[in-house]
C-alpha cells in the first residue's frame, strides 16, 4: 500500500447513537490505510462504554478524558496522539461523509497542497437543507476570518479539514471549545503554507438530532477571530 497513512482524529461527547457508524464509515472508506483515533471527552450517555466494548477492536487509540474540556480540547488531544502522515478531523455524527476523505486529500497527495478545507458552500454534492440564520451566520464569520488572514475560504467552519503532519503538530492550540476553527485557520494562515478548498457534501443535524453548537459559540469565534489574527 503506497498511500501515505492518515490519522483520522474523532472528538467525541455524547454520540452513543451515531459512534458506532461512524466509526464503520471510517473503517469501510475507500481511504485505507488509517490510524483511527477516538478522544472521548467524558461522555455519560453510554458513548465511552460503547468505545471500550463494542468498539475496542475497530480503533488504534482511545483516549478518555475525565473531564469534560470541550472540541477543541479532545481534538488537541488527538493531534498529539497522532502518527500518521497526514491528519483529517472527522466529527462522532454523521454530518460529514468518510467516503470524501479521498476528495479531501487529493491536493495534499498530489503535492499541491499542504492544508485542504472541505466546503459544505461549494460544488455539486448533496446538502441537508437547514437553518437559514445558522448559514447566515457561518457565511459571515469566514468573511470577518477571510477579513484578517487573507484567505478567500468560503467555509472556515467546516469540520473537514485535512493537514500534512508536519504542518498541524508543531501548532499549539488554546482553544477548549468551538473556538479552534478560526484559531487554527488564523495560525495556519499565518505560516504561509498552500491551503486549497474542495466541496464536500454535507448531512447536517437539528438541535433535536443531537447538534450542539450554539449562537454563544457565535460570539466566541468573533472573539477568536480578532485574538489569533492580531493578538498572536
Amino acid at each position: 500500500m503506497n498511500q501515505p497513512k492518515l490519522s483520522v482524529i474523532i472528538p467525541c461527547f455524547n454520540e452513543k447513537e451515531t459512534i458506532n457508524e461512524i466509526i464503520n464509515a471510517v473503517q469501510n472508506a475507500a481511504y485505507q490505510n488509517t490510524e483511527i483515533i477516538v478522544v472521548d471527552d467524558c461522555s455519560n450517555d453510554g458513548t465511552k462504554e460503547i468505545l471500550e466494548n463494542r468498539l475496542k477492536n475497530k480503533i488504534n487509540k482511545l483516549i478518555l478524558h475525565d473531564t469534560n474540556k470541550g472540541k477543541g480540547a479532545a481534538i488537541n488531544t488527538g493531534i498529539q496522539a497522532a502518527t500518521g502522515d497526514l491528519l483529517i478531523i472527522q466529527d462522532a455524527d454523521l454530518e460529514y461523509d468518510p467516503n470524501e476523505y479521498t476528495v479531501v486529500l487529493e491536493p495534499i497527495l498530489n503535492g499541491k497542497a499542504d492544508v485542504v478545507y472541505g466546503s459544505r458552500f461549494v460544488g455539486n454534492d448533496a446538502h441537508r437543507v437547514l437553518y437559514f440564520w445558522h448559514s447566515v451566520g457561518n457565511g459571515l464569520l469566514t468573511l470577518f476570518s477571510n477579513m484578517l488572514t487573507n484567505l478567500s475560504l468560503t467555509d472556515m467552519e467546516t469540520c473537514y479539514k485535512a493537514f500534512r503532519m508536519d504542518i498541524i503538530k508543531p501548532i499549539v492550540i488554546e482553544e477548549k471549545r468551538f473556538g479552534f476553527e478560526p484559531e487554527i485557520t488564523a495560525k495556519i494562515a499565518k505560516t504561509k503554507c498552500r491551503i486549497y478548498e474542495v466541496g464536500i457534501s454535507y448531512y447536517g443535524r437539528t438541535y433535536d438530532e443531537g447538534k450542539k453548537i450554539g449562537w454563544k459559540d457565535g460570539f466566541r469565534a468573533i472573539y477568536c477571530i480578532i485574538k489569533y489574527n492580531l493578538f498572536r
